[in-house]
């Protein structure tokens, strides 16, 4: 059987997120939704909240489970048993971004990253502008799987009144 890790901090799971797990579902036997940390950025959700909202967003997808990312990738890939980490693109600038990530995975872990170009329709959707267009009160519930905006909108109320 073979394992991919599809890693992320999925600060809000999004619809392009969902395209290339299942994309990655069809080339492993298994896909496990590597929830992480991003050190570099202040999450809107926190991570059991993101965990919970991805594990329901992947409930129908045989094959596929969600699990919190505590450390490096590299030994959460390495304690899965995963013999990839499949990354989605969606432009050059993704490229750019996940190239040093992979070869540092493959350096620490010894696992290739699999590069999987995401569907073209959903190419503009990035937690980021999700995020900033749900703050200044637009309409996200298309741009992300059920459950999501409303987790959204509830982090950024609550930001709002603290």
């Amino acid at each position: 059987m073979t394992t991919a890790v599809c890693p992320g901090s999925f600060d809000p799971l999004t619809l392009g997120h969902l395209d290339v797990i299942r994309r990655a579902r069809s080339m492993f036997d298994e896909v496990v939704v590597g929830i992480a940390r991003n050190s570099t950025k202040a999450s809107l959700l926190p991570i059991g909240e993101r965990v919970d909202l991805a594990r329901a967003a992947v409930a129908d997808l045989d094959g596929v489970r969600v699990e919190p990312v505590d450390g490096l990738l590299a030994e959460f890939v390495r304690d899965v048993g995963a013999v990839a980490v499949v990354k989605g693109l969606r432009g050059g600038a993704d490229f750019d971004a996940e190239l040093p990530m992979a070869l540092m995975n493959r350096h620490l872990s010894g696992v290739e990253t699999v590069f999987v170009v995401g569907d073209q329709r959903l190419a503009h959707i990035a937690s980021s502008l999700v995020k900033d267009v749900a703050r200044y009160g637009g309409p996200i519930d298309d741009l992300v799987p059920a459950g999501v905006a409303d987790a959204v909108r509830a982090a950024l109320r609550g930001r709002d009144a603290g």
